[in-house]
This record gives structure tokens, sequence and C-alpha cells, in this order.
């Protein structure tokens, strides 16, 4: 199983992807929490996307697709499955994640979408900041990532609905019904045939 995580920050995504990877076996790889690790660590990664990250703004397209294309490699270098969570966002990374994962033989099966509502989004993501202590999680940012996300992510939805890969589910009730809707579905869907897409454009 291959999965794509698409939704808006403060959706669930951590949550329902490391669920789905570990109910298929497959490595979760969370752009966000490798991004963080190297904060974390003061890498030089991490350093040059530090204020990036603080203000909400995407980090820089190069230093996403070195970060997938090793993770991924990783993943499939057996022929084994993938969540990826966090990429793409934008339509030139769905773009460079597809010519990625092709050059992997290693496409997407799904591209799983989890809707939600934004004030919805904004509760948790303060609640979460609240224990956390994030420095990305305060009101402001969170609403410029919203709109960032309403901008340049949702776009690239129907490119997904195109290619025959979209899985949309309702992202807002509890946790465990989430993860039983989408575990459900995924389980009864059959790999299609993957058109090659036409290019997004940025």
């Amino acid at each position: 199983m291959r999965v794509l995580m698409i939704a808006p920050p403060g959706a669930g995504k951590g949550t329902q992807g490391a669920r789905i990877a570990a109910h298929f076996g497959v490595p979760h790889l969370a752009t966000g929490d490798l991004l963080r690790r190297h904060v974390a660590l003061g890498t030089s990664l991490g350093r040059a996307v530090q204020e990036h990250l603080d203000r909400g703004d995407l980090v820089p397209d190069g230093v996403m697709q070195d970060l997938v294309r090793r993770s991924l490699a990783d993943a499939t270098a057996d022929g084994g499955g993938y969540v990826l969570d966090g990429y793409p966002r934008t339509p030139a990374q769905a773009w460079a994640a597809y010519r990625i994962a092709a050059s992997l033989d290693a496409t997407a099966h799904v591209a799983l979408h989890l809707r939600t509502d934004d004030d919805e989004v904004v509760r948790r993501l303060l609640a979460r900041s609240a224990i956390e202590h994030r420095t990305d999680d305060t009101e402001p940012v969170i609403r410029r990532r919203l709109a960032l996300y309403h901008r340049v992510t949702e776009p690239i939805l129907q490119w997904y609905r195109y290619r025959g890969i979209l899985l949309s589910v309702d992202g807002m009730p509890e946790p465990d019904r989430v993860t039983s809707t989408v575990v459900s579905a995924l389980r009864y869907r059959r790999p299609c045939p993957d058109p090659v897409p036409v290019p997004l454009a940025a």
C-alpha cells in the first residue's frame, strides 16, 4: 500500500498516517517530523528551515525533494509501500513527487484527503500548542497556514482525481472513527491503472 496524505494542518495527518502505516505494515514518512528533528538537532538543514517553520511558510522545494527522494528510496528498496505525510503541498511538489516515485517504480496507490473545518483546525492546533509549546502553532500562523493550504494545496486534489487515486474522507469525527473509515476504504481498494499525468503548473 502506497499512500499520500493530503490535508490541512491540524486535520490529523500525523495520527491517521501513523495508524494507516502500522495497519498495513509500511513506513510512516512524516516530513514535518523529519524537519523538526533537524531543527532540534541544530543541523545545517534545521537552521535553514527554522525561520520558514516559525512564519508558517513552506520549506523550499529543493530541500523537500531531497528529503522525499531519500525517504522513498529507503522505504521501497525491497518493493515495500509507504505512507507519505506532509508532501506534496504545491502543484510543483506534486509533480516532483510523481517523478521521484515513478523513477523508483513506486507511484502512490491512493491520495488520501482528510476534509476538515477551518475553525476546528484552529481549535485543535491551539490545544496542541498549549501542550507542546510549538512556535509554529500561534493563531496568526495557523490562519496563514490554512490560507496557504486553500490557495496552493487544494488545487492538486483535482489532479489526483483525474489520475483515479483520490480518496476523500471526513476528518471531523473522533480519530478512531476516522481510522476505521479510512482502513476499511483502503482494505478494499484495488490499485488502478495510473495514467501518465500531464505536468502541473507551478
